[in-house]
């Protein structure tokens, strides 16, 4: 058996090549793990009055799902971007129930050649619902296949090879393609103009996980207090997706040490035992900015030496580690090097370090930035 053919686990690759492969984390949004029952199924909701947050977003597909009813066309073509474990599936599953049609999925680097594209494309019915997810991955030749389907509702076909080889245009049925992606500067323009509705999800809420949290919690028949649904979504780092999965470790733990409802104090205590902070960090994160704060005194350091400081890749560090605690203010990039905010230390209950600018150490760290 082929790598190409086997699970990302068995295969030795990650599923997502542009992440570097890293330990495992509860709080990594790029990781969904696979279904531990039917009640998993259930956790996505099916209507747009189901579906939690992204109040904006629901406002205007609402108006758009109501007119192409009412004119009987297929809605126009739909992208959507945003960091992972949004719900840019669940949302496309949700337009497409709206709609009442049927919906197919796949996923860009599962479309190699032109011809698997053309072969989903001339298997779709009137008014169906086509959905590739990261499609910012598909080749360029693929790519191109697209362009004329979205458009005319054609596809190209080159029949033959040489001086034999002609070309024959098929009609497609009207669809709907929505597309999903976290990297929306790797779209071709091309691509991205041919999109007439286009939206960006955003981070979630506490509140708005809240009700994520309460309504899995009854998916689950769960008894959960509305404070340790608070507790779960302040950890959640703003996304549904970690939100289900803390909520779930929590059930664990609930389930083995108390065996009774969950709690503001058993969520907290459940969470601290898994090494999710009050801001979501876990241990890493915590390593990171304990390095920069004790070991370099807040003085800049370089990615390099950071990553021996820490004991794990530059990459790493920087795709996959840096994101958040830049979002939450804890670090910043100065031409020296990173370096801890004042909000780090005080998160981490240490006394402000002021280092001077002229710091032996941030020196050779900005000597190392220009050799790496």
């Amino acid at each position: 058996m082929s790598d190409r053919l086997k699970p990302a686990w068995e295969a030795g690759t990650s599923a997502d090549d542009s992440v570097p492969a890293t330990e495992s984390r509860i709080v990594d949004p790029l990781i969904e793990a696979p279904a531990e029952s039917d009640l998993e199924i259930n956790l996505r909701p099916l209507a747009l009055t189901d579906y939690k947050g992204q109040q904006r977003v629901k406002d205007n597909l609402e108006v758009l799902i109501v007119a192409a009813k009412q004119r009987k066309e297929p809605l126009d073509h739909l992208l959507l971007s945003g960091p992972p474990g949004l719900g840019k599936t669940t949302l496309a599953t949700v337009v497409a129930n709206e709609l009442g049609v049927t919906i197919k999925q796949t996923a860009g680097p599962a479309i190699e050649r032109a011809g698997d594209l053309a072969a989903i494309l001339s298997n779709l019915e009137p008014g169906d619902v086509l959905f590739i997810d990261e499609i910012h991955r598909l080749s360029r030749a693929v790519e191109e296949i697209l362009y004329s389907a979205m458009e005319d509702f054609t596809l190209d076909i080159i029949i033959g090879k040489g001086p034999a080889a002609r070309s024959i245009t098929l009609d497609l049925a009207r669809f709907t393609l929505i597309a999903a992606t976290t990297r929306t500067g790797l779209l071709s323009g091309p691509l991205r103009d041919r999109f007439g509705i286009n939206f960006r999800l955003d981070y979630y809420q506490p509140e708005e996980l809240e009700s994520i949290i309460v309504r899995s919690a009854s998916i689950f028949d769960l008894d959960i207090d509305h404070e340790a649904a608070i507790e779960i979504g302040r950890r959640s780092r703003g996304t549904p997706r970690l939100a289900n999965r803390l909520l779930k470790r929590v059930r664990d733990f609930a389930q083995v040490r108390y065996d009774s409802a969950i709690t503001e104090d058993i969520a907290a205590e459940a969470l601290s035992f898994f090494e999710v902070d009050s801001l979501g960090l876990d241990w890493m994160d915590t390593k990171i900015l304990e390095t920069l704060t004790q070991t370099f005194l807040g003085r800049p350091v370089g990615l390099t030496t950071l990553a021996n400081a820490t004991g794990e890749e530059a990459d790493t560090l920087e795709d996959v580690y840096e994101p958040f605690l830049l979002q939450k203010g804890l670090i910043i990039r100065t031409p020296k090097g990173r370096q801890a905010t004042e909000r780090a230390f005080e998160h981490l209950g240490l006394p402000v370090s002021k280092p001077t600018t002229t710091d032996q150490t941030a020196t050779e760290t900005s000597k190392e930035e220009t050799l790496f």
